[in-house]
């Protein structure tokens, strides 16, 4: 990268970092179980209830649980079951109808990313209803306090309860965009380990080494602060601890519990901290050959934490004690090669490989310009790289 760029990065970059204690920033709040959400909702004085998922999670009874907690207690709710798996303006027009035909005033996103996402545009629909979301496609624009809004992760990775992002599809363009801002990240958190007890063991690894890509990228970067390296390190922790778990006794209902604090935390920490080129690229295969993200990232990681060398051993090795397998006395260097062969070991374990077979040599230059544009300047990753760079990441997945 040219010398007027980087230094274009890092100005901006560091004029973040210092704009970040004065962000309205917050954590949503824990709560453990689905039967818990009625004395939530009356605590909060709501009566209605719209619970945005998808056909998928609603065909395999996972919601159910909470229906018959919202039954037990008389609250009304309504159930949209049509999120796809990058969800449309449609989708969220379909349920703000359906969230003002029946009086809602709370809205729970129950399933992965997309059915959050989905939850939290229609929240900001709904307290914005003549500016469409393609006009708050940004940061800042929503600007108001959305509907009481829960989110129930059904999987332990994506990070999505914690964040105050929504990615959005145009319906007609097929043009996809995010809107960032704090009043989109939920109040409440459900970490329900019943939730993922179904989940394949597949599945299971590639969300949970998702969440790990948050906590390391969150951690290594040039922008944390206590709290995200704290969030960070507790939930690298807390993967290594129960991943091989839940990989191998998907039953396992606290190592469920576990994982999905995993992913809670590593949220918090990335969604201040922020990523960096791991998502960056892993978002341009995503986009170009949908690519399932959490396995886009585990493939990516250690070949990423490789390139950035010697700038974060320090880290890595830090990043090492937390996950058990160094102490305070390994040297950094051979730390942060544990670390990094402890991900690559983790990959093998799980049957993720080192290649991604979409790739096509004529689309790299592409793909490159896609994860420079996103990365740079935002991320504050520990070693500037130019879509020319950022090409040999491709390059490696096709070998």
């Amino acid at each position: 990268m040219n010398r007027l760029k980087k230094l274009y990065c890092r100005t901006f970059q560091t004029a973040f970092k210092l704009a970040l204690p004065f962000l309205p920033y917050r954590k949503p709040q824990i709560v453990g179980s689905v039967k818990e959400l009625p004395d939530v909702i009356r605590g909060s004085g709501k009566t209605s209830v719209l619970i945005i998922t998808d056909s998928v999670i609603r065909g395999l009874g996972l919601t159910s649980r909470l229906e018959r907690a919202l039954s037990k207690n008389e609250i009304p709710f309504t159930v949209y079951d049509k999120t796809v798996a990058n969800p449309t303006t449609a989708n969220v027009e379909e349920a703000l109808d359906i969230y003002h035909e029946q009086d809602c005033d709370v809205i729970i996103g129950f399933g992965g990313g997309s059915s959050m996402d989905c939850a939290k545009a229609v929240g900001a629909r709904a307290v914005k209803p003549k500016q469409s979301l393609a006009r708050m496609k940004g940061i800042l624009k929503v600007r108001k306090r959305l509907p009481l809004l829960i989110a129930i992760p059904t999987t332990a990775g994506t990070g999505s309860e914690t964040t105050l992002a929504a990615v959005i599809t145009d319906a007609k363009t097929r043009h996809k965009y995010a809107i960032n801002d704090f009043p989109l990240i939920p109040r409440y958190a459900v970490l329900d380990p019943k939730v993922t007890l179904s989940l394949p063991p597949f599945i299971t690894a590639a969300t949970g080494m998702d969440a790990l890509t948050h906590a390391v990228e969150a951690y290594v970067g040039r922008s944390t602060t206590i709290s995200t390296r704290r969030d960070a390190l507790h939930a690298v922790q807390l993967i290594f601890s129960n991943i091989d778990t839940v990989y191998t006794d998907g039953g396992n209902v606290n190592a469920r519990r576990d994982m999905l604090h995993a992913s809670f935390y590593a949220g918090c920490a990335f969604t201040k901290s922020y990523v960096g080129y791991v998502h960056a690229v892993a978002h341009s295969l995503g986009g170009e050959y949908n690519v399932a993200h959490g396995f886009a990232n585990a493939v990516l990681l250690p070949f990423v934490l490789e390139a950035y060398g010697s700038s974060i051993h320090k880290k890595l090795h830090k990043l090492a004690i937390a996950a058990g397998i160094a102490d305070k006395d390994t040297p950094r260097a051979t730390a942060a090669a544990l670390f990094i062969d402890a991900i690559q070991d983790m990959k093998c374990r799980f049957g993720i490989g080192d290649t991604i077979e979409e790739i096509q040599e004529e689309d790299i230059p592409k793909l490159a310009r896609y994860a420079d544009k996103e990365a740079n300047p935002l991320y504050p990753v520990p070693v500037l790289m130019d879509a020319k760079e950022l090409e040999r990441f491709y390059r490696l997945l096709m070998k």
